[in-house]
């Protein structure tokens, strides 16, 4: 069970230098988190050093907190020995993705050093494919054969729970370890000694397979509040659980990933904080996408370059562009984003696409109302005294603005729902296309929207 929050250590406890022992003193009076945040400016050897001689349990949960690439550096300055007692200590979910991200001769060299035990636990919980709910589930669990009685069940929980991660659900299995029900510490207590825990078990188990997708696994637990999941195998045999904090961890990860994709981010999310990632790293996932856009937007330049007459007749127009651009780019962006979102939360699929369009047409044509009136005042009040061609009134070219204005507001909130859903509807991830390729494509038909509108209310 994981420490209550203690106060934390100030600015200067956490980074100042100091013996040993006072960082030690300093992790057992502090949090596990606040601990590892302390010793997190150090090197990874100096961290063994503090943590080394601590009480293995806390070592552990300090260890734990500790961002991830420390956790390999780390591991990866220790002779075989400590290696292997450290990775013994660990629970076996956090064990199992520490043990994945090691170099694979870290990974040979510390497996001979443990137990019979903990090789095969390693072996099972690395054997599922990343991403999956196998991938991220603990084998730490309590179980309970639905025949021992009330009084027998608790006392076996009063021996097993130093060992488990949570007791709160007791898992009831047959001897073939298939998932029969559950009952939680609440129904032990308050059932009668002499009940069986057959006769107090619930049988409407919710449960996910080791294939289902760990985001999906999460949203359950997030959905009916549970404590914790149980994740069975094809054959219905309980396998491992996740626990609702490892759910928390997930979402967290999930919307990490999707924020980044929204933003055009590429690569892994990273098991670095920001600061500690290279600068290139950061180059790197940013500048394919960028370069990319900036190519397409040479549309937009040769869509000016085809439009300079009327530019040239009207001057007025080019000062009110930006405002047209923006506009679309705000309105399709805010489309997309709730697009992306509903999609996310399985709120909408892409065939509802059609329900989609038009809901947001209807949002978009109020928006494009209310926001062609302002454009309009704006024009009227801003330009008022400048220098209009013959033949042209303020009035006109406030209304060309305006309605264009208008109508890529429409557009633009149409595209914006649009593409998400027809990138999920081609197995492509949503978030990739919904941002950045948005604004590009809704400058273009931005532009296209302005320039055609004035020649055919202006004639220019």
């Amino acid at each position: 069970m994981k420490r209550q929050p203690a106060a934390r250590p100030s600015t200067s406890q956490e980074v100042a230098p100091g013996s040993n022992g006072a960082l030690r003193h300093l992790c057992e009076k502090s949090h596990p988190a606040a601990a590892a945040e302390a010793l997190s400016a150090l090197e990874p050897k100096a961290v063994w050093e503090v943590l080394r001689d601590i009480d293995p349990v806390l070592r552990t949960e300090i260890f734990s907190h500790l961002e991830p690439n420390l956790q390999v550096d780390m591991v990866g300055t220790l002779p075989r020995a400590d290696m292997a007692r450290l990775l013994s200590d660990m629970p076996p979910d956090d064990r199992a993705d520490l043990f994945r991200r090691l170099p694979e001769e870290s990974r040979d060299a510390v497996l001979p050093a443990l137990a019979e035990a903990e090789r095969e636990d390693i072996r099972r919980l690395t054997n599922y494919e990343d991403g999956t709910a196998g991938a991220v589930m603990t084998s730490d669990y309590a179980t309970l054969s639905p025949d021992l009685t009330v009084a027998a069940a608790i006392e076996r929980l009063r021996e097993v729970a130093p060992d488990k991660e949570t007791i709160y659900y007791s898992y009831v299995v047959d001897n073939d370890r298939r998932l029969l029900g559950f009952v939680s510490l609440k129904d032990l207590i308050l059932a009668r000694r002499d009940a069986t825990v057959r006769d107090i078990m619930h049988e409407d188990v919710i449960s996910a397979k080791t294939s289902d997708d760990q985001e999906d696994a999460a949203r359950i637990i997030q959905k009916y509040d549970l404590i914790a999941l149980p994740i069975v195998n094809d054959d219905g045999a309980l396998v491992g659980i996740i626990t609702h904090d490892d759910a928390i961890d997930i979402i967290t990860q999930e919307h990490t990933e999707d924020m980044r994709r929204f933003m055009a981010i590429t690569g892994s999310t990273g098991t670095d904080g920001y600061l500690r990632t290279p600068f290139w790293k950061h180059v790197q996932h940013r500048v394919g996408w960028l370069v990319g856009l900036a190519a397409l937007g040479l549309v937009s330049g040769i869509i000016i370059h085809e439009f300079e007459a009327t530019l040239t007749q009207v001057i007025i127009l080019a000062l009110y562009m930006p405002m047209v651009a923006d506009t679309g780019g705000n309105t399709g962006s805010q489309s997309a984003t709730v697009v992306v979102r509903a999609l996310a939360l399985r709120e909408i699929s892409p065939r509802d696409v059609w329900r989609v369009l038009l809901k947001e047409l209807q949002v978009s044509v109020f928006l494009a109302a209310v926001l062609g009136i302002l454009a309009w005042a704006k024009v009227m009040w801003l330009s008022q005294g400048a220098e209009i061609p013959p033949g042209f009134s303020l009035g006109s070219i406030a209304l060309v603005i305006s309605l264009a204005l208008s109508m890529q507001v429409v557009t633009a909130t149409l595209i914006g729902a649009l593409l998400p859903l027809t990138a999920a509807r081609l197995k492509l991830d949503p978030a990739v296309v919904a941002s950045p390729a948005l604004t590009t494509v809704v400058d273009i038909t931005g532009l296209l929207i302005y320039f055609f509108t004035a020649r055919w209310l202006l004639g220019v």
